[in-house]
């Protein structure tokens, strides 16, 4: 593991800081389990052996970041530690004097160990973002002040509202604003594209499920028991390795117009008789479009958002708000209900820079998790 996280720091230094040397932040700050799985999926931290093994884990990796690799892509100057001291320290002053940074020094202090991840990012986003003004940040700063404090109160538009629980809120931007179940899908291009597109993106299915391989999965175990599949053409907001982009291309480009979020986008298949129980995803960063591929007649096949139920339409998209308890149905007896499904930032809300930023965190999280061995779905990354 020790090679896999040098080498992963290595990338991240060429990747964030191509002009000058990179160096990771450095301070002791002490994150609990529990603070940062509030923000990054909602697991229980172990106890006895397992929490002993994480906590030695964690020890070790931090361990690894404090000392540079011993080659270094991006210049031939031999490696010189006290150098690289100097550096941590003063890229470390740095850092810790933006918003994101001053987020991470001032999170609670509990005695079950250190998350690097949370030690790097300050200096990480600074280094890969050097022109952004600091109060351009300022929410993404209160989103990493509310994952690393689950304590901090919610906005009232939140708690005060039945249809959102707040308690199930594990990735929290401030400031964005009031919301509601459903909103227009015109104001998005996204949703005019599909519509206007809806033909062609049929004729794409169909070619991917004459498609030798079958495609479709249970994404989380609530899928399965649910009767619902996906066929994932973007994960964690990535394509997927050698998936079959060339029998789907007008459907591909479309998606790639948005910046797809950290969970999927792909073909969502619901079995007659069959629906998702009520949920809700906690992350009030995306939003959710559907699109009805494949719907059954009479209105069979509907969502509850909220207080609001719709019905899919052929070639019509729903656009929602997740944060919402929500749950959906498939009533017909034989006709199973199809829609394209995305998950992307919320383009309404956020600005450009604020979603390129927190694509990078995501990014980098996924890359983490990887290198510590551990595959986890985007709503459990973020």
């Amino acid at each position: 593991m020790t090679t896999r996280i040098v080498l992963l720091c290595a990338s991240l230094a060429l990747t964030a800081h191509q002009s000058t040397s990179f160096v990771p932040f450095s301070t002791t700050v002490r994150l609990s389990s529990t603070a940062v799985n509030a923000g990054f999926g909602k697991t229980t931290s172990g106890s006895g052996k397992k929490a002993q093994k994480k906590k030695s884990k964690s020890k070790r990796l931090s361990n690894v970041l404090q000392d540079a690799p011993k080659e270094n892509a991006s210049s031939n100057k031999p490696f010189v530690k006290s150098e690289q001291d100097d550096l941590i320290a003063s890229l470390a002053a740095k850092a810790s004097t933006t918003s994101i940074g001053r987020a991470v020094t001032s999170a609670p202090v509990p005695p079950d160990g250190i998350d690097p991840f949370w030690e790097l990012m300050p200096s990480l986003v600074s280094s890969r973002f050097p022109n952004v003004a600091d109060k351009q940040l300022e929410r993404v700063a209160g989103m990493v002040r509310h994952t690393l404090d689950p304590s901090l109160p919610l906005e009232d538009s939140i708690v005060n509202d039945p249809y959102r629980p707040h308690d199930e809120i594990h990735a929290y931007m401030p400031g964005l604003g009031e919301t509601q179940p459903f909103l227009d899908p015109s104001q998005l291009a996204l949703c005019q594209k599909l519509s206007e597109n809806y033909d062609i993106i049929c004729e794409e299915y169909e070619n991917l499920l004459r498609d030798e391989k079958d495609r479709f999965q249970s994404v989380t175990s609530m899928n399965y028991e649910s009767g619902w599949k996906t066929m994932v053409l973007f994960y964690n907001g990535h394509r997927i390795p050698d998936f079959p982009y060339d029998l789907c291309p007008t459907t591909t480009k479309i998606l790639e117009t948005v910046p797809v979020a950290g969970r999927i986008a792909g073909f969502n298949r619901q079995q007659p008789n069959s629906g998702i129980p009520l949920h809700s995803d906690g992350n009030n960063m995306w939003l959710t479009c559907q699109m009805g591929i494949r719907v059954p007649d009479g209105e069979k096949a509907w969502i509850r958002v909220g207080p609001e139920t719709k019905h899919w339409k052929d070639g019509e998209c729903l656009l929602y708000d997740t944060t919402y308890e929500h749950e959906t149905m498939n009533e017909h007896e034989t006709m199973e209900r199809v829609v394209l499904h995305v998950d992307f930032f919320n383009t309404l809300k956020l600005t450009p820079i604020e979603i390129e930023v927190m694509q990078y965190i995501y990014s980098l999280r996924e890359e983490f998790f990887k290198a510590e061995g551990v595959a986890k779905v985007g709503n459990q990354i973020l």
